[in-house]
């Protein structure tokens, strides 16, 4: 019987995953907790509260170094702190003020990188710490998703990109699952799948960018996986995991809950 293996939210895009033994999956397709903050270009089209392209701020496609930052947010506390190793950047609350210092810490650190979206663009500055810490609306599809790959799936990409040491976290899912063969989760696309009590619609493959090519550990781009993806499977786009909205109420995930097709 396919099992939920690990679960993960992002509380800051394109930050430090928070592993987590149960996830909260929302009636509108979302993880309580999930993307409730983001930092923004000053010139993003939209307003703050609203969802907009994931290129229209920091994240790990344009800025690969912010794999070497560790984010912890405490959710209860409304806190947010980034560390660079053991040298702690900011920590701050989501005041007024807060948020002002922990943009000029984040952008301090940006402007030291070799690859950043700052540089020549003096109309991205100063950057926004956008999101009430609370309601999840930054992931990369304006209805949200539950993301999930298989820890299967993740053996064969790492075999045929040959780094047998490939890791989850550079593909960024809410729940990795063991039990099924290698990339039968994309066989479940138009299904409904049953997690614990969770029934959730499969509706879209997962479409990778260039975050998958920097190094969770150090920030560097060393492993060209959408590339290796396209031409060792064949694909018309690099793509690992799927994309979920969840039928009726939501409810609880937790690490070894079972998982069923309902439909």
């Amino acid at each position: 019987m396919p099992r939920v293996v690990a679960l993960y939210r992002y509380p800051l895009k394109g930050f430090t995953p928070e592993a987590c033994t149960a996830l909260t999956v929302l009636p509108e397709g979302r993880v309580a907790g999930d993307r409730v903050l983001a930092f923004r270009f000053a010139n993003a089209p939209v307003a703050d509260d609203q969802w907009c392209r994931k290129y229209e701020g920091i994240v790990l496609a344009n800025t690969p170094g912010l794999a070497r930052l560790t984010a912890k947010f405490d959710h209860r506390e409304q806190r947010l702190r980034i560390a660079l190793g053991n040298q702690v950047l900011c920590d701050e609350a989501l005041d007024d003020a807060g948020r002002a210092r922990l943009v000029e810490a984040l952008t301090a650190y940006l402007l030291d990188l070799g690859e950043h979206p700052l540089r020549n663009h003096p109309d991205r500055l100063p950057l926004k710490l956008v999101g009430d810490g609370v309601r999840p609306r930054y992931q990369d599809n304006e209805a949200g998703q539950v993301t999930l790959h298989s820890r299967e799936t993740m053996a064969s990409a790492a075999a045929a990109l040959k780094d047998p040491k490939l890791s989850e976290h550079r593909f960024r899912h809410n729940i990795v699952i063991e039990g099924v063969e290698a990339w039968e989760e994309l066989s479940w696309l138009g299904r409904r799948v049953r997690i614990g009590a969770v029934e959730m619609d499969v509706v879209k493959p997962k479409t990778r960018c260039l975050a998958t090519h920097a190094n969770p550990e150090t920030g560097e781009r060393d492993l060209m996986v959408m590339q290796g993806l396209v031409r060792h499977f064949r694909q018309a786009q690099p793509t690992l995991g799927v994309g979920m909205l969840t039928c009726g109420a939501g409810g609880e995930v937790r690490v070894g809950d079972d998982i069923r097709l309902v439909g």
